[in-house]
């Protein structure tokens, strides 16, 4: 694997955010974020989830499995129950005309002892701005991160 792709930020609303925490209270150890389309990471160690604004930080981390690219219909079949869109109505709401749908599977979620606030996010990648798409971090790095969430 690809050293500076050892980690990937995720950018996550709030909601979604306690939708993970709360199927990880109940003991469920691997769970999907759903993107439209082909949608990063494809390859990663390490998923770091940075909650969006109104709350601002990076809020814990987990393992990376696989990122899933397929049709809607047969995501949903295969690893629906993983998602936090708990009713296929839900589903289906979210997808509309989607072709391709990305699953990003992650297991055994860690919420952070200690979030890291946007600045001094940026202050310690060395970075003005976010990509709101996400984006990769390299092992050293994401090694600090985790370590300053603990």
């Amino acid at each position: 694997m690809n050293s500076g792709k050892y980690a990937f930020v995720i950018m996550i609303q709030e909601k979604w955010w306690q939708e993970f925490l709360r199927k990880n209270n109940r003991g469920i150890q691997t769970q999907s974020y759903i993107r439209l389309g082909a949608a990063p990471p494809k390859e990663a160690s390490v998923l770091l989830f940075y909650v969006t604004k109104p709350v601002g930080e990076m809020a814990g981390y987990a393992e990376f499995i696989e990122r899933i690219l397929g049709e809607p219909e047969e995501m949903w079949k295969q690893h629906g129950r993983e998602s936090v869109l708990s009713l296929k109505e839900h589903y289906d709401e979210f997808v509309r005309d989607s072709h391709h749908i990305s699953f990003i599977r992650f297991k055994n979620l860690h919420v952070a002892a200690k979030p890291i606030p946007l600045n001094n996010l940026r202050m310690l990648l060395g970075q003005k701005n976010l990509s709101r798409k996400g984006f990769y971090v390299d092992k050293e790095n994401a090694d600090k991160l985790v370590q300053l969430m603990e």
